[in-house]
């Protein structure tokens, strides 16, 4: 099936689904950018999620959420249930209004300040109330979490090494909060001293108030940021030298997940609250978010999208994976369109994973098959914004963890000993090295803004791709893999070009947004006046602008005005005999079935 037939496919199933609405004292910059689509007329979308349309005060509730309280009306037993939710408000409830609420059944869970909301379990019939109070704006399930899931050779494949010895920075000062399942104690992460540099543990998982990992995911992570490798290399018996991108950064370990890697948004959305709130204390420049979940709606009404943006705001920057369905299929998409959230964003850095191919150069690495890709379902942005290796990176292991236990065989051992290290693939392995570079970034230069470092990574990312790879899994599995710009954003991260860069970019980094025309029957970027990629927003000089002219995306990619996909230009390769050719190219062959990714998976070949 061609990716225009599939995108129509979507089209003509959801078409009249397209959330237009925006919560209201929302940033005018952001405001500005969810409204392109009505700037735009007669286009239709790209790739749309089933979300059904309500009227009246239903349309404050999620699609998810939409049915069980329908069915409320008609089942008593139904309506007596309880369901936990998270109620975003257009203003804070007063203690008044929450008395009220409790006297109705409702038990408070959490307040979300940050992005205005409280978390509640209330009885289903209750739901309808809540949708008829004028300040409240949005209703959403308490919805689930899960993750998204050697060093020598990937540090040279995205410059940290040449940067290194450049630079000579290390991560000192910044503060990294690392939401996740929790950091372990690891030698790798001590200071000259022999102190921990994880300065700050909290945990946010119901009922469980430790803060070590469980699960060992969190603790890779860390490793990957800012582990010293200090246990590795030849002098302690293991072949490579296994430390993270900034090893001198200090951790703040955030635990959202439990033993088994799941958590819900309310957790996470505590846990970005406090990481604003403890911004001052500990330096927090930088969340890294190695987790995700399905697409339920815009990220204009997604709470959890509200909550990583006004980290954003603050001056946070926040480092997301880009989720582990590329082999995905189900909706006839060949693993487009299957972005998580919260890296569906505009305003975060979402980051998808490459195969360093098992050498040390970048010149024949490919991306993996299970990185998830765009365009995001519903709002139709442009993601992953680049990609860095994240296919069996070596990091630190969390012994009797979940995944240790479960994985024995994933263990890096030395020559003699007790293995320190672990193997882990996925986007999750990824977003952490984008998340190190941005602390060396911000060692560098304090002053910088999170929306001057996307643009400055994006921009001085490596374009070198070829157009076409082929990667196997452990089952022998076939993908055809194809470069283009929603596969592999602006590129590879190259740290040290990053670290060279001077640009000033002005104004916001939001990912831009593909639109389809039925007419042409092609699609296209949009550019806003309010980003810095933007036609009339020029950032870079007289004549270039940061997403327009080739200077984020590469003089073979595509151009501010050209079309990247359709009969004249298409990003699917140069051979396409077609503007509407399969995604893997024209002469390729069937590709074979997708398969779901894991961490239990151990990438691919």
């Amino acid at each position: 099936m061609s990716l225009k037939n599939a995108a129509m496919k979507l089209m003509n199933n959801s078409d009249k689904s397209q959330v237009k609405c925006g919560r209201e004292g929302r940033p005018p910059n952001y405001r500005a950018f969810s409204a392109a689509w009505g700037r735009v007329a007669g286009l239709a979308l790209l790739v749309l999620s089933a979300m059904p349309s309500y009227a009246g005060p239903t349309a404050k509730f999620s699609a998810d959420l939409q049915q069980r309280a329908a069915g409320a009306n008609s089942r008593a037993a139904g309506a007596n249930s309880m369901v936990t939710v998270i109620v975003q408000y257009r203003q804070m409830p007063t203690n008044s209004s929450i008395r009220t609420m409790q006297l109705g059944g409702a038990a408070i869970k959490s307040k979300l300040h940050t992005i205005r909301a409280v978390t509640m379990r209330v009885p289903v019939s209750m739901l309808a109330n809540l949708a008829k109070d004028p300040n409240v704006a949005y209703i959403t399930p308490d919805r689930p979490v899960s993750l998204t899931a050697a060093n020598e050779e990937y540090a040279t494949a995205v410059e940290a090494d040449v940067a290194a010895a450049q630079f000579a920075l290390d991560g000192t000062g910044v503060g990294v909060a690392i939401i996740d399942s929790g950091v372990a104690d690891h030698g790798d992460l001590h200071d000259a001293s022999g102190a921990s540099r994880v300065v700050y543990s909290q945990s946010f998982v119901a009922g469980d108030a430790t803060t070590p990992d469980k699960f060992g995911h969190g603790t890779h992570v860390a490793g990957l940021i800012g582990g010293t490798g200090a246990n590795s290399g030849t002098a302690n018996g293991y072949q490579a030298n296994y430390a993270g991108v900034a090893p001198n950064v200090n951790i703040i370990n955030l635990r959202v997940l439990d033993q088994n890697g799941s958590g819900t948004d309310s957790q996470v959305i505590a846990a970005i609250q406090q990481a604003i709130a403890l911004q001052s204390t500990y330096n927090i420049r930088v969340i890294n978010m190695s987790l995700g979940r399905p697409v339920y709606e815009s990220y204009t009404l997604d709470p959890v999208c509200q909550a990583v943006e006004s980290a954003w705001q603050a001056g946070i920057v926040v480092v997301v994976a880009a989720g582990n369905r590329g082999r995905d299929n189900s909706m006839g998409t060949h693993g487009f369109a299957t972005i998580g959230a919260p890296a569906n964003d505009p305003a975060v850095i979402t980051v998808g994973a490459t195969r360093t191919m098992g050498t040390a150069t970048r010149v024949d690495d490919a991306i993996a098959s299970y990185s998830s890709r765009g365009p995001t379902l519903v709002d139709h942005l442009v993601k992953p914004d680049l990609v860095a290796p994240g296919n069996r990176l070596v990091s630190l292991r969390d012994a009797g963890s979940t995944l240790d236990r479960n994985h024995s065989s994933f263990e890096v051992g030395p020559l003699f000993g007790t293995p320190k290290y672990f193997r882990l693939s996925g986007t999750s392995m990824a977003t952490p090295l984008v998340s190190g570079a941005v602390a060396l970034m911000l060692q560098q230069n304090p002053s910088l803004t999170p929306d001057q470092v996307k643009a400055r990574l994006m921009k001085t990312a490596w374009k070198g791709f070829g157009q076409y790879t082929r990667s196997w899994d452990d089952y022998g599995n076939a993908y055809d893999n194809q470069y283009d710009i929603f596969t592999y954003g602006a590129g590879y991260l190259d740290i040290d070009a990053a670290l060279n860069n001077t640009d000033l970019a002005a104004g916001v980094a939001l990912s831009p947004t593909a639109v389809y025309d039925p007419i042409s029957g092609t699609v296209s970027i949009v550019n806003t006046t309010s980003v810095v990629w933007g036609g009339a927003s020029v950032v870079w000089g007289a004549t270039s602008v940061v997403w327009g002219n080739s200077v984020v995306w590469g003089a073979n990619t595509f151009t501010s005005n050209s079309v990247v996909w359709g009969s004249t230009s298409v990003v699917w390769g140069a051979s396409s005999v077609s503007g509407f050719s399969v995604v893997w190219g024209a002469n390729s062959t069937t590709v074979s079935p997708m398969a779901a990714f894991s961490d239990g998976d151990d990438g691919e070949n």
